[in-house]
């Protein structure tokens, strides 16, 4: 037996950094320096944030006047239209037992949701069996669903419903844009970004069968039989280790960003107030398409028969709708305003300090909001407000404030981030 080696501080450091808790923890960080006016680019209103409550509030009750909401995850843009798309598959799938339909909607979560980040304000998406046409999330989810329905990442001709590690690997660009539609005159910002993503997926998932292939040939599904190994004698399963399985397990396949004791950082970045007493000093963690993936896959846990607890460890996304809300509705603004017309790297400091001040301003808001409609944090989680919610409402008054519905901000991404 080979003795492993023992890791370096830089590298016990590194994953601590590799979960909710430190998303949230630097994240609350950034908005005690916002409070107390130390940003460069922000300023922090707390006065309104009750307001924006109320918006959020009214979204919730005229889309969920009965409060029955489900989770912020993929699943919903999977029934754009009012076509319960996921629905007609699990009637119509060969799958003898919960565990292979928990990796097939394993397989496609995973896909499409790292396929998720902006689609740009022109891309469309034209679905054929309905003749809807859709836009953003809801459109790249729907093209990725169909995608996936094809038969378009399974090696396998008798089972179109899977992703499997080979098909990924030798994914183009110009198979991506087959699929989405892309034309000169419907443009899918990101493409080759989108497609790297999947093929590192693909290296990450073939490389590692022993994660991957436990019951099976190597597919991202296969990260389903992980978390059922790890779930408690009650069938439990913690949210936040979730999150920590597909950081730990995924972690490779995010473009080479920062590395820190030989471990992939993924959606990390710096900020100069950002303090640790170790090697993690300076850096902030979000981890969005990440934990928008562990919101996704909580639902084919529960349809595999598991519980899922702890679903508030997980955070806030911080994109650009749940960022929008906040300088949308005043409780953040621009030192200088002339900045809103600028394009911004997704390293900026300014972009780093709206995603953290988004992170935290979201755990501030979910209080006054459940006070709003008489619930308890155990019957209105987090995932719930999201979903309601702040993301909804972030679209709405982006659209009554410029018309395209465009963010407040302009973020240059590479369509790995949001």
């Amino acid at each position: 037996m080979t003795d492993q080696p023992v890791p370096s501080a830089e590298t016990k450091a590194a994953r601590t950094l590799l979960n909710a808790a430190a998303v949230r923890e630097r994240s609350h960080q950034i908005l005690e320096h916002g409070l107390a006016g130390r940003l460069r680019h922000f300023t922090v209103h707390p006065e309104r944030l009750d307001a924006c409550a109320e918006a959020v509030v009214a979204t919730i009750r005229t889309a969920y006047p009965s409060l029955d909401i489900p989770f912020h995850a993929r699943w919903r843009h999977f029934s754009a239209g009012g076509h319960d798309r996921w629905d007609a598959v699990m009637h119509g799938a060969p799958w003898s037992d919960a565990g292979q339909m928990a990796r097939a909607a394993f397989d496609l979560a995973i896909v499409s949701v790292l396929l998720d980040a902006g689609a740009g304000a022109q891309w469309r998406y034209e679905e054929g069996r309905t003749g809807e046409t859709f836009a953003r999330s809801e459109g790249l989810a729907v093209a990725s669903f169909d995608m996936f329905v094809s038969g378009a990442f399974s090696s396998r001709a008798e089972d179109p419903f899977r992703v499997d590690a080979d098909v990924l690997l030798a994914l183009t660009a110009d198979d991506l844009a087959h699929g989405f539609q892309v034309s000169p005159g419907n443009p899918l910002v990101g493409l080759e970004g989108r497609a790297a993503l999947l093929n590192r997926l693909g290296r990450a998932v073939a490389t590692n069968p022993d994660i991957f292939g436990r019951h099976d040939d190597p597919r991202p599904g296969g990260l389903f039989d992980v978390l059922a190994a790890g779930a408690d004698a009650e069938g439990r399963i913690r949210a936040p280790a979730i999150l920590e399985a597909i950081l730990n397990h995924l972690g490779s396949i995010w473009p080479g960003r920062i590395e820190l004791g030989g471990v992939d950082l993924g959606d990390t970045w710096r900020h100069p107030l950002v303090e640790a007493p170790d090697a993690t000093n300076g850096l902030i963690p979000f981890h969005k398409l990440s934990q928008w993936l562990s919101y996704s896959l909580i639902e084919p846990l529960e349809w595999a028969g598991y519980t899922v607890v702890e679903i508030d460890g997980l955070t806030g996304l911080p994109e650009y709708r749940n960022g929008g809300l906040f300088l949308d509705s005043g409780v953040l603004a621009l030192k200088d305003p002339a900045e809103a017309a600028q394009p911004h790297p997704v390293d900026s400091t300014l972009v780093v300090e709206w995603r953290a001040l988004t992170v935290a301003l979201l755990d501030r808001i979910a209080e006054p909001i459940r006070r709003a409609l008489g619930l308890k944090p155990e019957d209105f989680p987090l995932a719930k407000a999201l979903e309601g919610g702040t993301w909804a409402t972030g679209r709405r008054l982006a659209k009554e404030r410029r018309g395209d519905g465009s963010p407040p901000l302009t973020i240059i991404s590479d369509g790995t981030v949001f």
